[in-house]
C-alpha cells in the first residue's frame, strides 16, 4: 500500500472560508464536511441555495475527532446531524427556532442527535426539509410533476454511476493502467454528451435557461456541478486534458458541445458553487494524490477496482 500523504491544507480558503467562518457558530444542525470534497460541496451548495441556518465544521481526513466518528462510525463525510426534533417533524421552520423545537415534542423520546450522510440523500432531505419557499426559495426537485421528479433522479443516477466514475478513471490514469488515457477521455465525453443531449432534447422547455430543468435550476445541477468545477484539474494534470472543444468552431464541436458548454458555465457561475469554493492552488495539491494514482480515498480505491459507483 502507497504511504498516505496527510499534508492536505486543514481548511478552507478563499470564499469558502468566508462561508465557513459565517456558519462556524454553534447551532443543532451541523454539516460535517471537509473543503477538499466535492460529494460534500454537494450539500453545501444545497445549504447556500436553501438559505437554511447551520453549524459548519471542517473534518480533517486523517484525525477525525471521536465525537464525529461516534456519530458517523464510517467516519465519511458530508454527514449531517440533524437535531432529533428535525429528525421526528416536518422541518421546514427556520433552522433559528428548530434549536428549541425538541423539548417541546413529548413524542421525541430520543434526544441524541441524528445522523444522515451520502450526499444524494443529505441533499434529498435538505430540500424535503427546508421547503418554505418565503424562507428556503424553490424546491429542487419538482414538487408537481412526478414524471419530472422522476427523470431527475435517473439523470442523477447517470451522474453518480456513470459520469463522476468517468471523472476519477480518467483523472487516476497512469502509464501502466489497462486502458489508455484516450479510452478514458472517450469514456468520459460519452456520458457527458447523454447528459447534454438530455438537455437538448427536454430541458430547454422551460424557459429557454441553461439548466438541466431550462430555466429552474435544480438537484441535478447541484449533483454534478461540483465536478465541472474541477474539469480543469484533468486540463493541469493529464496530456490533451478533457478534449472537449472550448468554443464554437473548434475541432470536434457540435450542438452537443454547446449545450454542454451552456450549462458548465451557468454551473461555475452559479453563486453557491462560487460561495463554497478555495483557492484553486489547494485544489492542485489536493488532487495531485488522484492523477499520480496514490490516492487511498475510499473514492479512489473504488476507481481502481473499476467499481460504478462511488462511496
Amino acid at each position: 500500500m502507497a504511504t498516505v500523504d496527510t499534508t492536505l491544507p486543514g481548511k478552507p480558503s478563499g470564499a469558502a472560508a468566508a462561508l465557513a467562518a459565517a456558519h462556524s457558530a454553534e447551532h443543532p444542525l451541523k454539516l460535517y464536511g471537509g473543503w477538499f470534497c466535492p460529494f460534500v460541496q454537494r450539500a453545501w451548495i444545497v445549504l447556500a441555495e436553501k438559505r437554511i441556518q447551520h453549524q459548519y465544521v471542517e473534518i480533517n481526513p486523517y484525525h477525525k475527532a471521536p465525537e464525529f466518528l461516534a456519530l458517523n462510525p464510517r467516519g465519511l463525510v458530508p454527514t449531517l446531524e440533524v437535531p432529533p426534533a428535525d429528525a421526528d417533524a416536518d422541518a421546514d421552520a427556520d433552522a433559528d427556532a428548530d434549536a428549541g423545537a425538541g423539548a417541546n415534542n413529548d413524542k421525541n423520546k430520543d434526544k441524541q442527535p441524528k445522523p444522515l450522510y451520502e450526499s444524494t440523500v443529505v441533499c434529498e432531505y435538505l430540500d424535503e426539509a427546508f421547503a418554505d419557499p418565503a424562507r428556503n426559495g424553490p424546491r429542487l426537485l419538482p414538487e408537481n410533476d412526478i414524471y419530472e421528479r422522476a427523470r431527475c433522479r435517473l439523470w442523477i443516477d447517470h451522474i453518480c454511476s456513470r459520469v463522476v466514475p468517468a471523472f476519477y478513471r480518467l483523472l487516476q490514469h497512469t502509464a501502466d493502467k489497462p486502458y489508455s488515457l484516450d479510452e478514458a477521455r472517450r469514456g468520459l465525453h460519452g456520458h457527458l454528451r447523454a447528459f447534454a443531449d438530455e438537455m437538448l432534447e427536454h430541458g430547454d422547455e422551460d424557459g429557454g435557461g441553461p439548466w438541466f430543468l431550462g430555466a429552474r435550476f435544480g438537484l441535478v445541477d447541484v449533483m454534478l456541478a461540483p465536478w465541472a468545477k474541477r474539469l480543469w484539474l484533468i486540463d493541469y494534470y493529464k496530456t490533451g486534458g478533457t478534449g472537449i472543444p472550448s468554443a464554437a468552431g473548434t475541432p470536434g464541436d457540435d450542438a452537443t458541445w454547446a449545450r454542454w458548454r451552456r450549462w458548465v458555465d451557468a454551473a461555475v457561475g452559479r453563486q453557491s458553487v462560487v460561495d463554497t469554493w478555495s483557492s484553486e492552488d489547494q485544489y492542485v495539491e489536493a488532487y495531485r494524490r488522484y492523477a499520480d494514482d496514490t490516492t487511498q480515498s475510499e473514492v479512489g480505491q473504488a476507481t481502481r477496482q473499476g467499481k460504478s459507483r462511488l462511496p
